[in-house]
């Protein structure tokens, strides 16, 4: 179990990525971990029992969740003050992602407890990894408002994003999700829902905003869903000419490879970008 220098006397919190679906994705490391430590902290300990059991771990469980979590990390940080390793984990993926695990880890920061990482899955990624859109520059809106008026305010916020944005959703609200986000954004709107990664049953649709709504409303929906939504093509297209221009004014290639990058990033055709490139004048070709 490697981490960072040890405090005398006390111990070190590591927050444990876990499997998202499939059990067999998850580190040697995070196995060693969850083996070594004292206490496991987990959202739903039913859940993470299953995959304790599955690698033969008996570490003790005790349940850390948005309910209990201002309890819990006192509990928590009396054994770690006297000297105990412990481990948070999620009910899956990466802890502190859209969970309440970020409390414990900013008491231990305060208290002066070690925290230590042991990465690995996180839905997130593995969403965006496969989505087939601009990751340079992306936003984690984590879980979409329960509300409507609340959920369509804050998509119309975000409508005019120059940068990929991405959601969690809930089954039981997708589909008015959908119906939100297409009266926000447009009906034609890349999108990429991403439901059940890891699973038997994964899937990933990619297609406008109006085809995913028909496509999930004929039948319901079920398994934990992200959302991945580029940028829309007029705020795309203001991201790739501010690109252009930075290439142009700091990088000492020619004009011509700059145009070339710049048309394969984002996927425009090269006639198109040595024409806006020639608003710029003044680079040696």
């Amino acid at each position: 179990m490697s981490a960072g220098e040890r405090v005398p006397g006390r111990g070190r919190l590591f927050v444990v990525a876990t499997p998202i679906g499939n059990l067999a994705d998850i580190t040697y490391r995070a196995v060693a971990v969850l083996g070594e430590v004292s206490i496991v902290a987990a959202e739903d300990t039913r859940r993470s029992g299953k995959l304790l059991a599955h690698y033969r771990i008996t570490t003790p469980l005790v349940r850390y969740h948005e309910h209990n979590a201002r309890r819990q990390v006192d509990v928590l940080l009396e054994k770690l003050q006297g000297g105990s390793d412990v481990a948070l984990i999620s009910d899956a993926g990466t802890p502190g992602i859209a969970d309440p695990g970020y409390r414990l880890v900013r008491a231990c920061h305060a208290a002066g407890i070690i925290v230590v990482a042991v990465p690995g899955p996180s839905a997130l990624v593995a969403a965006l990894s496969i989505a087939g859109v601009p990751t340079d520059r992306f936003t984690f809106e984590g879980f979409l408002p329960a509300k409507a008026k609340a959920r369509q305010k804050r998509l119309q916020e975000k409508a005019l994003a120059d940068n990929t944005l991405v959601f969690y959703e809930t089954p039981h609200r997708l589909v008015a999700a959908l119906q939100d986000l297409a009266a926000a954004c447009g009906p034609d709107r890349l999108l990429v829902v991403a439901r059940e990664l890891t699973k038997l049953h994964e899937e990933i649709f990619r297609g406008s905003v109006a085809e995913a709504a028909e496509h999930f409303a004929t039948e319901k929906v079920k398994g934990e869903l992200v959302l991945v939504l580029p940028a829309g093509e007029q705020e795309h297209n203001v991201s790739m000419t501010v690109a252009l221009q930075t290439m142009l004014a700091e990088s000492d290639l020619p004009r011509r490879d700059i145009v070339k990058m710049i048309a394969r990033e984002y996927g425009v055709s090269g006639s198109e970008v040595y024409r806006e490139s020639l608003k710029y004048p003044g680079r040696c070709e």
